[in-house]
């Protein structure tokens, strides 16, 4: 059996695509809602956080084979769990991870993380919007919630999500709570109602809907702070659904049997 680290759309078409070639598999996922999906195609799943004791503990009560990581791009403490884990247990570790995207503008800054991008804009004067998510927004609060700053809060509409804003002080009216992904058009329709005068978001990648946020702010001038993906030296790292099978291809005929 395969430990299946699940949560995104195309984490979740890769699952499919795996138990339908006949592999065996156990997905876990963070939310409920991110699990709804893996129901639907019958695909055995676990709802929430985990420890690396956790997760090797699963792993060994299950006898499984092998850890695949298609956790999301900045899914950071998921992936260096799952690499521990397997280290742990003595199997192989697959990483599938969705292609990036590249962008070559003069009103583009990439930063190496949260903090940086939220040190960088606390000097702008205007409107900011944020597409970042909520798990990170008290780093940017920390430093943006300044009287010549109008921060806007584009997220998720869960319940979790508000009361957090209701926490840090952010005003009804500077959140959007809308689950995308959005088209390039409603992107820029939202900073022209909102009068963006800077964008900061992350490279999640062309699924992450991220060119069609990007090319709305560069098509209004808006200057863009694009946070770059954790620096992970992953072991098999691919960036296809057939890299993937091709890997587990490998070890089916290698050390290790599936």
């Amino acid at each position: 059996m395969i430990l299946f680290l699940a949560g995104t759309s195309d984490a979740r078409a890769l699952a499919i695509q795996l138990q339908n070639q006949g592999y065996p598999l156990l997905a876990t996922v963070v939310t409920e809602s991110a699990a709804e999906s893996l129901t639907t195609h019958q695909i055995p799943n676990q709802v929430g956080r985990l420890s690396v004791d956790d997760m090797t503990a699963l792993i060994q009560k299950q006898n499984m084979t092998c850890v695949i990581d298609a956790s999301h791009p900045y899914a950071e403490e998921a992936s260096k769990t799952a690499i521990a884990a397997a280290r742990a247990c003595e199997i192989p570790y697959i990483r599938y991870e969705r292609p990036k995207e590249q962008f070559l503008s003069p009103l583009i800054t990439e930063v190496e993380s949260y903090e940086d991008a939220a040190k960088l804009a606390q000097s702008h004067k205007g409107t900011i919007m944020l597409t970042t998510g909520s798990k990170t927004l008290e780093i940017f609060t920390k430093y943006l919630m300044r009287e010549e700053i109008r921060l806007i809060c584009r997220m998720l509409p869960n319940v979790g999500n508000m009361e957090k804003c209701n926490q840090l002080g952010i005003k009804q009216k500077d959140i959007i709570a809308i689950q995308g992904p959005f088209s390039e058009s409603l992107n820029r329709a939202l900073c022209e109602q909102y009068d963006v005068t800077l964008l900061i978001t992350k490279e999640s990648g062309k699924v992450g809907a991220v060119d069609e946020k990007v090319t709305a702010a560069l098509q209004l001038g808006i200057p863009v702070i694009l946070i770059k993906r954790p620096a992970i030296e992953y072991e098999n790292l691919c960036v296809s659904f057939e890299e993937v099978t091709q890997r587990l291809g490998g070890i089916i005929h290698g050390k290790y049997e599936l």
